[in-house]
């Protein structure tokens, strides 16, 4: 029993000269549980909507009215027809296109047609299941039976998970590579006495950092080839877009995944260390990302924190080029907060970094 004490003694006095692990002992289980218990809600709310209003009358502007009360969505746009709203629901700014015909007061006082039609982005199956509500909506003056509007689902009219799942399981499988071998770069030199002959060369800070990331980027877009490939010839998984595109931003999410792993590595004293705070930091982006839960059903706080996660907005270029098909150019608001944190990242790993053995 001494023996047994005495080796337990030392572990504990190890755990408390090592302060990454002891403050990953208590921070794991607080953001876990502030994760999924506040920011994880499955009940969507407030999707983003736009609407073709070609009635213009007093009851399709309650009808409108009555749609956002529901809180089912957030009327943020207005079209001028259904091919607006199609084009809205390419470029990945809206979710749900609620179109109002010109006969909209004849279609209500006939109970067997509806009296308009919703366009859903059936890419998330979640979002589509709840923009469905809409159909069941009471209005005035109207017998409920039929449904209140078509819908229409595009992208993924067979429901189909893998759809949905594959795109942004690339940003995902990108993001715990590309962190974990970045991470683990400059601790790796140290631990094999590497830094030393690191010292005595003219080489600066900063071209270290990006000779470090370089050859990462080339395997990660073999990566993505490979899940590519494996996409289509095992899950038959679409490609609506242009493969050149995606390429393009893969680099753009790689640069911004291999900045924050040699921010780690600057953090971390060894090896063990590095991979902790990658398992760390990779917790949030996949539960704050919009990959397993949807996006608008966090509060807006948790959303907030969303957006400065780099894996958020590959989420939203991956499945728009694969699944909506959508251009690069039509989804550039995500693509310089992915430079931006590449940008801020680095600087910060290269200021952090000292050639210097202490």
């Amino acid at each position: 029993m001494r023996r047994l004490l005495a080796i337990a003694g030392k572990e504990v006095r190890q755990l408390k000269r090592d302060r990454l692990t002891f403050g990953m002992i208590v921070g794991v289980p607080l953001l876990q549980i502030l994760l999924f218990g506040y920011a994880i809600d499955l009940d969507v709310r407030n999707i983003s909507a736009a609407v073709a209003d070609h009635a213009n009358t007093s009851l399709s502007r309650q009808l409108v009215a009555s749609a956002e009360a529901s809180q089912i969505v957030r009327i943020t746009r207005s079209a001028s027809g259904p091919e607006e709203l199609e084009a809205m629901l390419d470029a990945g700014e809206i979710d749900v296109g609620i179109y109002i015909p010109h006969d909209f007061e004849r279609r209500v006082m006939d109970p067997t047609r509806p009296v308009g039609q919703l366009l859903i982005n059936g890419s998330d199956p979640t979002v589509e299941s709840i923009a469905r509500r809409l159909t069941q909506m009471p209005l005035p003056g109207r017998a409920q039976p039929p449904p209140l509007f078509e819908a229409r689902t595009y992208y993924n009219p067979e429901h189909r998970s893998p759809v949905n799942i594959v795109p942004a399981l690339i940003g995902v499988i990108l993001h715990l590579t590309m962190v974990l071998f970045t991470s683990i770069a400059i601790v790796r030199e140290r631990e094999r006495g590497n830094l030393e002959l690191l010292i005595t060369t003219p080489v600066k800070s900063w071209e270290l950092m990006l000779g470090k990331i370089i050859p990462y980027v080339i395997i990660g877009l073999i990566q993505v080839t490979l899940i590519l490939w494996v996409s289509q010839w095992l899950f038959d998984v679409p490609v609506r877009g242009q493969v050149l595109d995606l390429y393009l931003a893969s680099v753009f999410f790689i640069l911004a995944a291999l900045a924050l792993g040699l921010t780690v590595s600057t953090l971390a004293k060894t090896q063990f260390q590095a991979i902790q705070l990658t398992v760390f930091t990779f917790l949030p982006s996949i539960l704050l990302s919009g990959f397993m839960f949807p996006f608008e059903g966090m509060p807006r706080v948790a959303q907030w924190l969303g957006e400065v996660i780099p894996l958020t907005h590959f989420v939203r270029l991956s499945r728009g080029i694969l699944v909506r098909g959508a251009e690069l150019s039509e989804l550039h608001a995500e693509i310089w907060p992915l430079l931006a944190f590449f940008a801020a990242f680095m600087v910060i790993a290269t200021l952090r970094f000292s050639k210097r053995l202490d």
